[in-house]
């Protein structure tokens, strides 16, 4: 059997599909945005249709320009932006509303009033998470009680919820699989992932219905065929896993202390904390990062929502830069005397410290001051959030996870030299970047070869991980320490609830 696998990464701005050979090489992309929806202050939405038609259009362009036909293809994996809710009618198929995305913060009222309620150590228990708006269970809530008919629909069992990786496969195989994977409900905060169930506590909570549940899934498992008169050939869907998850198995994060992060348009930071169930005492995350064989692998995962999306900001809004390169250009130009600090709370504050109220804003303007400064400040801002999630960590993990600790990067903010050398120097650490950046869509990949029997195992897989360079810290301990601290008081200064 070949050993070609599909790679499907729908992401929050674009889909790809990606082709690897059996040697972990692209040998064929496809990839496509699609439009942002913004109806109001602080909404998010997406089409579900766009996400379902990009899927299709990108996986074609995969294969024509990987120059081979759909029988060639030993199995398909599937990684996606999480969180994201869709919701949609069991018999027609029709989404009843737009996918409300992982960044919208539409419930937060309805999460402040559970937290009120004294209600977010139960939930915290059961799945890891917190109250925010960030998670999926209260994004379905809002849609059952504010879209005309729906309550009544899924009280009915007539209405189907899933992240995007259940309504791609539903859509993949005509509505014969209703399933997504551990990861994916892990993210949903109605998932219990000691027991590895949805809990009906929760569940009656947010007041869901369970027959709107998919059946949850290994990540490497049969979730469905694709039939042959969408891309000429049956496809099976062997592996499946939300995008920070696929990102941290493409990274061979496998044992226990290592840690990867991504920066996207957010920043995901995964702490492998193997069987250990790692509760957080720093307002992180403990999360799924893998399930295998039946076996539950977990993680502590920090959550930026600002990474990427602070560059569009300086590219779109400010019009300081025409390009995402041209931030790191500015940013050697800068004055290197310039105290400035942008803190990108664009859409609040994520861990560790979770103000949802928090809006962005920049300390310590002069007269000076001018693009150069600005571009830098950006810049470092997601050095220092990173910083802080590393903080937590390792005030969280007493033995698995030490100072020091390399961490593997990717994405494509890792592409400047610049930022990952001020990352090194912010963590006093080392920071490896990968040969292969693709790495979430690698992480699918490898679930759904390994799977199919095509690709080696864990062991193998982690054995041929390629380092491209390693970043050294070079900086001064007086002007990193330096440097920390106004970093601390400007996100002071910008917090709601400090």
């Amino acid at each position: 059997m070949s050993g070609w696998i599909l790679a499907i990464d729908q992401g929050t701005t674009s889909t790809r599909a990606i082709i690897f050979n059996d040697a972990f090489e692209i040998v064929g992309v496809g990839q496509k945005e699609f439009d942002q929806h913004f109806p109001h202050q602080g909404w998010v939405e997406h089409n579900p249709e766009d996400l379902w038609e990009t899927t299709v259009e990108t996986c074609r362009e995969a294969l024509n320009a990987a120059q081979i036909s759909a029988k060639d293809i030993a199995a398909v994996g599937i990684t996606n932006q999480r969180e994201t809710t869709v919701v949609w009618d069991r018999t027609t198929g029709k989404p009843v509303y737009n996918a409300i995305v992982w960044q919208d913060r539409r419930t937060a009222n309805f999460c402040a009033g559970l937290k009120a309620r004294g209600l977010e150590e139960t939930f915290t228990k059961k799945t890891g998470l917190l109250l925010d708006p960030y998670f999926s269970g209260t994004k379905v809530s809002w849609i059952l009680d504010n879209v005309e008919g729906a309550r009544e629909k899924a009280e009915a069992g007539n209405l189907l919820f899933g992240t995007v990786d259940s309504w791609l496969i539903w859509r993949f195989t005509g509505g014969a699989s209703h399933v997504t994977d551990a990861t994916n409900a892990s993210r949903s905060l109605i998932f219990n992932i000691e027991e590895n169930c949805w809990d009906s506590e929760l569940l009656e909570i947010l007041n869901i219905p369970q027959s709107m549940l998919p059946q949850v899934k290994d990540c490497a498992d049969e979730f469905g065929t694709i039939p042959a008169d969408l891309f000429g050939a049956e496809l099976p869907i062997l592996g499946v896993a939300g995008d920070q998850q696929a990102a941290t198995i493409g990274q061979a994060c496998f044992k226990p202390g290592m840690i990867k992060s991504t920066y996207g348009t957010g920043c995901f930071a995964l702490l492998n904390t193997g069987q250990s169930l790692v509760r957080s005492q720093n307002r992180l995350l403990t999360t799924i990062a893998y399930r295998l064989n039946g076996e539950t692998t977990y993680a502590l995962e920090g959550s930026i929502f600002v990474a990427g999306a602070s560059i569009q900001w300086l590219r779109d809004q400010l019009k300081i830069i025409d390009n995402s390169a041209q931030s790191e250009e500015k940013a050697q130009l800068a004055d290197l005397e310039s105290e400035v600090y942008v803190v990108p709370a664009f859409v609040g504050l994520g861990a560790p410290y979770w103000d949802p109220d928090a809006r962005g804003a920049i300390f310590g303007l002069t007269r000076s001051t001018g693009q150069n400064e600005i571009s830098k400040a950006t810049l470092e801002s997601i050095g220092y959030q990173t910083f802080d999630l590393i903080e937590a960590k390792e005030a969280d993990t007493d033995g698995i996870f030490a100072h020091g600790t390399v961490l593997r990067v990717d994405g494509g903010m890792t592409a400047s030299n610049w930022a990952m050398q001020f990352l090194s120097d912010t963590l006093n650490a080392p920071v490896d970047r990968p040969v292969v950046q693709e790495t979430t869509a690698l992480g699918a990949a490898w679930l759904a070869g390994m799977k199919a029997g095509v690709w080696p195992d864990m062991e193998e897989f982690s054995n041929r991980w390629q380092l491209d360079q390693r970043f050294e810290p070079k900086m001064a301990e007086e002007e990193r320490t330096r440097k920390l601290a106004g970093w601390k008081d400007a996100v002071r200064r910008t917090r709601t609830n400090a």
